[in-house]
């Protein structure tokens, strides 16, 4: 199994909680997506700019539940967008739309390297206790176990987050399994504060990589 988290701090005008979509909502499967882009550091600032604009025009788009950019404490050339979107027609008419192109044209120049899209459907999901504040951490791990182990890690992540959910200080902690890759995970957590950062439920899980220490855009 490998696991590796990456720990965000959150600005309040930069991330707009994802809101859960219940299945009497949605006529399709609800779609997320996440993306990890690094530029280069001199152009940190203009990639925030432009994040920040293209999150808030791509949450006012038709069936949007979710548009969040963060970035690595410590190191804010190190990106990653979160997008949830109602059904897949709402994710491809956005990933087909001009303002998408043009947006992913003004970012190619400050990049060093990125990852595709890793399109995701809702493994456990649930509301939020809480809005986050300016304290706040947001935590993306990615998990991938070997294809054998693909039902131990199921169950190992349905326990992961009902403890999560229950840590002091958790505003939400969600399962996301990807649709290429079933034994590929993202995990997406918010905590009130840093410190309350959980991490007692991670016990048990052997990590390849040590947590990289991040900020929200």
């Amino acid at each position: 199994m490998r696991l590796s988290s990456l720990i965000y701090g959150v600005a309040a005008f930069a991330l707009a909680t994802m809101q859960p979509v219940n299945a009497e909502e949605a006529v399709n499967t609800p779609v997320y997506a996440v993306t990890y882009l690094d530029v280069a550091p001199p152009a940190a600032g203009q990639a925030a700019t432009l994040a920040r604009q293209h999150a808030e025009a791509s949450r006012k788009e038709a069936g949007n539940a979710g548009f969040e950019m963060l970035a690595e404490i410590g190191r804010p050339n190190r990106l990653a967008i979160l997008e949830t979107w109602r059904d897949k027609s709402a994710y491809d008419a956005h990933s087909a739309a001009p303002s998408t192109a043009a947006f992913r044209d003004k970012l190619q120049p400050l990049l060093i390297s990125g990852t595709g899209a890793r399109v995701l459907s809702g493994f456990s999901v649930a509301p939020p206790t809480a809005q986050p504040g300016p304290e706040a951490v947001v935590v993306l791990t990615h998990v991938d176990v070997p294809p054998p182990q693909k039902d131990q890690a199921i169950e190992l992540q349905k326990a992961l987050a009902a403890a999560a959910r229950k840590d002091d200080g958790n505003l939400w902690f969600d399962v996301l399994q990807q649709n290429d890759r079933p034994n590929h995970f993202t995990l997406f957590g918010g905590w009130r504060l840093r410190r309350q950062h959980h991490r007692r439920a991670y016990q048990g899980i052997p990590a390849e990589a040590e947590p990289a220490r991040r900020r929200a855009l």
